[in-house]
């Protein structure tokens, strides 16, 4: 009794799609089948290359993202125009502490960061007309102030309310600290 095998060789499809072009599968596919091959190749990529711009407009909408600006200058506004509303924009953030009483945390980390990343382009852009020996400490306090702003963001996510009182306690100090030496 011999075996035989099931599946000759002579049987078994050839898989030309998956082969590299060499000069002997060459030979074998046709002149049209390797032109509507290299078609559709390129229908592929520029499909692919498309989504992937889509998909990168669609993510980096700022209205998706609700989180901090991270602009560092307006690239219009002056130093004139900076100083003149630092104030109102300082204000504003402490006017967080009502939100932070009444414990409305979502709506206390929406007007934090609103009112913050305004802060931030005028704390930088008056930072940056000063002279150089300034530069380095107002750089500290600025960081030193926007690492609390972000602190008591994350504090307010968790609803940790004694954590949120001592950042908060942190911004009024940092905070009256730049403003007394810009």
């Amino acid at each position: 009794m011999a075996l035989r095998p099931s599946v000759s060789i002579q049987n078994l499809p050839t898989l030309l799609c998956c082969l590299k072009p060499t000069f002997h599968s060459k030979e074998i596919m046709s002149p049209q089948k390797l032109l509507q091959s290299n078609i559709n190749r390129r229908i592929g990529a520029i499909v692919a290359v498309g989504s992937v711009i889509l998909a990168r407009k669609a993510i980096l909408k700022p209205e998706i993202a609700f989180g901090l600006d991270m602009r560092m200058v307006a690239p219009d506004q002056t130093i004139e125009e900076a100083e003149s509303v630092i104030r109102d924009h300082a204000q504003s953030l402490l006017d967080i502490k009502g939100l932070l009483e009444s414990e409305s945390w979502r709506e206390a980390q929406k007007e934090l960061r609103r009112s913050s990343s305004n802060l931030k382009l005028d704390i930088y852009t008056i930072i940056q007309s000063k002279p150089g020996s300034e530069r380095p400490q107002l750089r500290k306090l600025y960081s030193d102030l926007f690492n609390n702003v972000t602190k008591l963001d994350y504090a307010a996510r968790d609803k940790d309310g004694s954590r949120v009182w001592q950042y908060y306690g942190n911004i009024v100090v940092a905070l009256d600290d730049i403003l007394h030496r810009i």
